[in-house]
């Protein structure tokens, strides 16, 4: 899953890069992209470490995506959305630290991306309504994509993002290839400055569907170059600032629709993302592809349960053991064991 870091130009979406991945913006890749992989740590695995004593411990990965700035009202921006467009999840980074309305900052750079679908979209809809006049042997497929297309197209016109809109099958397909940016989830930074009162109602002004957070993101980079001993008193001292990354990459995953999965015994600890609403056929898949294909069962407990209980012999004698066939939906602190045919 890539995460792409968006926003405006010096909005600080490339400290917020680096801060995140701990890894130093490069200005050479500005106009290209530049990505890092970042664990992601889950405080349940010090848990799960201390119960199986792992040779081993492994945690999943976002793959983070500095995506080139935007420029208001640049006709440059078209190459740069192409970039965005491959992010599954979009983090929007909003300057309110230089004395602008954050806000209107907000609303002009989602009618930006909302624009450049529309843009898309008609084009489609354009060349489909003149290919469908003339008889072709695919006709009926491009007059069915057309149809489909038709309430997307609309919606986009009446200026509402994607993201709600119940898309059909056809209309999924229709739009798949496209890389809709308004359907894409997003999360919303509020880069702030010396004032973090502002941050409260800047949070109430997101659409209820949006998550986000709002901290000075230039002075929590400067908070990790610190000491640790002198950390906690500067960010108690200084208030709208950040020393923990950890629990922003997890709100990060979580806005992307992804889940952790656990794997557990005494030779690895391991945490594996999926997609929420994904299968144990697809969790054994992300564990390699021979679990998938000789599925037979997921021998399955709660993190929960083991962590009141203690040991995976309590869990079994309270029956809390469950044997989970491939359709069975992924919950959130599930630790599996995939059992297969070879």
């Amino acid at each position: 899953m890539k995460i792409g870091i968006v926003g405006y130009q010096s909005s600080g979406k490339s400290t917020l890069f680096a801060w995140l991945s701990g890894i130093a913006a490069d200005p050479s890749l500005a106009h290209s992209g530049q990505t890092a992989a970042v664990e992601v740590i889950d405080p349940r695995v010090a848990k799960l470490a201390e119960i199986y004593k792992p040779k081993k411990i492994t945690h999943a990965n976002l793959q983070l995506v500095d995506t080139p700035g935007l420029e208001k009202g640049s006709s440059s921006n078209a190459g740069h959305l192409s970039l965005i467009r491959e992010a599954g999840c979009l983090v929007h980074v909003v300057d309110a630290y230089s004395g602008g309305d954050p806000l209107t900052h907000l609303v002009s750079f989602d009618e930006d991306l909302l624009l450049a679908d529309l843009e898309i979209i008609a084009r489609r809809v354009e060349k489909l309504t003149e290919s469908v006049k003339k008889p072709r042997p695919n006709r009926e497929e491009e007059q069915a994509e057309l149809e489909a297309l038709g309430p997307v197209l609309a919606r986009l016109e009446e200026g509402k993002p994607l993201a709600g809109m119940q898309l059909s099958p056809l209309q999924q397909k229709a739009t798949r290839s496209f890389q809709l940016l308004t359907e894409k989830p997003q999360f919303v930074v509020f880069n702030l400055g010396d004032d973090a009162a502002i941050a409260d109602k800047l949070l109430a002004a997101l659409p209820e569907h949006i998550p986000g957070v709002a901290f000075s993101v230039g002075l929590s980079a400067e908070l990790a170059e610190m000491d640790e001993a002198d950390r906690a008193e500067f960010a108690e001292e200084m208030g709208g600032v950040t020393a923990e990354r950890q629990p922003l990459l997890l709100k990060l995953m979580q806005a992307s629709g992804q889940r952790l999965f656990f794997t557990a015994g005494d030779k690895e600890v391991r945490t594996w993302m999926i997609r929420h609403g994904a299968t144990a056929g697809e969790a054994a898949g992300g564990i390699h592809s021979d679990l998938e294909r000789g599925f037979v069962r997921a021998e399955t407990m709660s993190c929960d349960d083991l962590f009141r209980l203690g040991s995976e012999r309590e869990i079994k004698a309270a029956g809390l053991m469950r044997r989970e066939v491939r359709d069975y939906v992924v919950q959130e602190g599930d630790i599996l064991h995939i059992l297969a045919s070879t």
